[in-house]
């Protein structure tokens, strides 16, 4: 994306609610036009205070926010031509479907004529025409999130925001919907600004993600990117499920280096944080880049010796929990019919082994 395209921009923001405590720590943030931006972290890591502060329902400490070039600092929410998709859906109960789409446009003194043709095009857009007359109370929590989002868009904001919008649904209407936004996202072609602390949905659905810890990004990346090369121990350990192995930096050789584990196993990785020789490390393998060894180590292969200690079934493939030595136990994604889980027992010493390249070694 060039930079032509960035609709906004956060440059040196800062957010405290006490004077004291930063929620939110020097943000530097473009989002482009028409991109699916998630901003994903733990409670408390300061990705929902950006999206309100975004929205105008905070303020910031320091800093500007601009909507195409346009400072928002103190532009009131009504005012922004920003969409909001809440948590809670925050429909007006005492109005109908339709009352709830419209009220947006009639905050914007939309004349009437043309607003109830825009109140059926966003139904439409949603699959949702049919319950114009319906109160909230009569509809189930995925529609309810359907007329939530035909209100956002029912304006024609430059962007649309939302704030952890399918929390309230069960797994699988959560998943469908998923779908369903992406889907819509690339139909409409609006810029989306998506929070969570789903990782899940966050792969699911973004062109890119922004991880969120203690008020800072720490990493802003594709969804592949992220996944297949975190930048520091959170990232790998909170975007996808990982290994982690401790040890020590004993030799650096370019972008790769020789670590060495309490019991004398010595294992070769990248040097994601530059580390030097002497350095305490610990280095990340997703479980799925392990395997079981076939007896004979593979061309170039690091080896682990290790001890079966159960198996979890998820349907196309069973997690393997395998105690090391002197490590946190580790699991290993083994396919079904795999010859090695014939004769399966607890106990049973097993070798693993991944390719250098999918060790990442962090300081």
């Amino acid at each position: 994306m060039k930079t032509s395209d960035v609709i906004v921009s956060f440059r040196g923001v800062r957010k405290t609610y006490d004077g004291e405590t930063l929620v939110v720590k020097q943000l530097d943030l473009d989002i482009y036009q028409g991109e699916f931006l998630t901003l994903l972290g733990p409670s408390g890591s300061g990705k929902t205070t950006c999206l309100m502060m975004l929205a105008g329902f905070e303020f910031p400490t320091g800093g500007e926010i601009r909507l195409e070039g346009k400072l928002l600092n103190n532009v009131p929410p009504h005012k922004r031509d920003i969409g909001m998709v809440f948590q809670n859906y925050a429909l007006f109960p005492h109005l109908t479907v339709e009352q709830n789409v419209a009220y947006p446009l009639g905050v914007r003194k939309v004349p009437t004529a043309e607003r109830a043709q825009r109140v059926n095009d966003a139904l439409k857009t949603v699959r949702m025409e049919g319950f114009a007359k319906r109160y909230p109370a009569q509809l189930s929590g995925g529609q309810q999130q359907r007329i939530a989002l035909a209100r956002a868009l029912v304006f024609q904001p430059k962007l649309v925001l939302m704030d952890e919008p399918l929390g309230a649904l069960d797994k699988q209407l959560r998943e469908h919907m998923q779908y369903e936004l992406k889907s819509l996202h690339e139909k409409l072609g609006v810029t989306f600004v998506y929070v969570t602390h789903d990782q899940g949905e966050a792969l699911t659905m973004s062109d890119r993600v922004a991880v969120f810890d203690k008020g800072i990004v720490q990493q802003l990346d594709s969804v592949d990117r992220l996944y297949e090369s975190p930048c520091n121990e959170f990232v790998a350990n909170f975007v996808g499920d990982s290994n982690r192995l401790r040890g020590t930096i004993a030799a650096v050789d370019g972008e790769y280096c020789e670590m060495h584990l309490a019991d004398g196993t010595r294992l070769k990785g990248r040097n994601v944080a530059g580390a030097q020789a002497g350095a305490a490390a610990i280095a990340c393998i997703r479980p799925e880049r392990m395997k079981l060894a076939n007896g004979s180590k593979g061309n170039g292969a690091n080896a682990l010796a290790g001890e079966a200690r159960g198996l979890i079934y998820f349907g196309d493939h069973v997690r393997m929990r395998c105690g090391l030595h002197q490590q946190d136990e580790c699991f290993v994604k083994v396919p079904l019919g795999t010859e090695a889980l014939d004769g399966f027992a607890p106990g049973q010493p097993v070798a693993l082994e991944f390719a250098p390249e999918h060790l990442r070694v962090f300081a």
